[in-house]
């Protein structure tokens, strides 16, 4: 079969052999925001030319959102294989797309995500994940299930910062700078605040505290370290892309948690499963 992580910016795909191994990958920056109205089909077929006899094709990411191929419906916690599968939409004969998830917080606000789920549950693992990214994923999982799960743009708000406001103008590009970093996880700590901490970027750069080139890092360890601390977490699972995860792990151990990497590449294993549940369905 061919599984598919089809987002916002970047298409990926990768063909499995009958035990649901990786024996082969494509990748492109095809994702959903660069595909013309009604052209997610011709997409699919270009990437997957050497491969257009497996099938199913199973899908998931921003490909099942309202600006994708066609609108999934979330599927609400909890949330395991069977109801994921049972709300899964064909496209056409053979391909199918992955519904997302949603949940609301205590207060009743609601949450969602797409992609993520199949990572999260290819792990085959319970416990808490930290999937970070653009929009950092905190996902629990109990018996197999996505039970509950909250999200952070913990990675949007640092491009923001870095290219849209005052604390931008005073950073350089250089190498990361890890105890920058370091020092800004420890200052997430500290009384003032998240919007007050902010402002001491540009201050300390002002007052020769932070270097130009040290000062996107001291960032990113503040925004991380902040939300990090917003979960409390004694011990969680990481997920996700090897640099990111890395930061993730360096700022969690500066707070005294433990961490265990999983391998990125879980979600596919969930798609394969997802592909097994629907041949059986037609089988049957």
């Amino acid at each position: 079969m061919i599984a598919i992580d089809w987002g916002t910016t970047s298409f990926r795909a990768y063909r499995l052999d009958s035990a649901g191994a990786i024996v082969a990958t494509r990748s492109a920056p095809k994702g959903i925001l660069s595909v013309p109205a009604g052209g997610f089909a011709a997409v699919l077929d270009e990437q997957i030319r050497p491969w257009k006899e497996e099938r199913p094709i199973v899908m998931s990411g921003m490909v099942g959102s309202r600006q994708g191929w066609v609108e999934a419906p979330y599927v609400p916690c909890p949330a395991g294989f069977p109801e994921i599968a049972a709300a899964m939409r064909e496209v056409r004969k053979g391909t199918w797309v992955v519904p997302g998830v949603s949940c609301r917080d205590d207060c009743g606000v609601p949450d969602v995500m797409r992609g993520e789920e199949t990572q999260v549950l290819g792990a085959e693992r319970d416990g808490l994940f930290c999937l970070p990214g653009t929009h950092s994923k905190w996902v629990e999982v109990r018996a197999g299930r996505i039970a509950r799960f909250s999200t952070a743009m913990t990675g949007e708000v640092y491009a923001v910062l870095k290219s849209h406001s005052i604390l931008g103008r005073m950073m350089e590009e250089g190498k990361a700078n890890a105890r920058a970093f370091r020092d800004g996880v420890e200052r997430s700590g500290e009384p003032g605040g998240l919007l007050h901490h902010l402002f001491g970027v540009r201050t300390k750069g002002l007052m020769g505290e932070l270097d130009a080139a040290a000062a996107s890092s001291y960032l990113s360890g503040l925004l991380i370290g902040h939300e990090i601390r917003s979960v409390r977490p004694p011990s969680f699972l990481l997920l996700g892309e090897p640099s990111l995860a890395e930061l993730y792990g360096e700022a969690a151990a500066a707070l005294g948690c433990e961490t265990e990497r999983l391998d990125a590449t879980s979600g596919t294993r969930a798609l394969f499963r997802l592909g097994v549940m629907l041949r059986g369905k037609e089988e049957s």
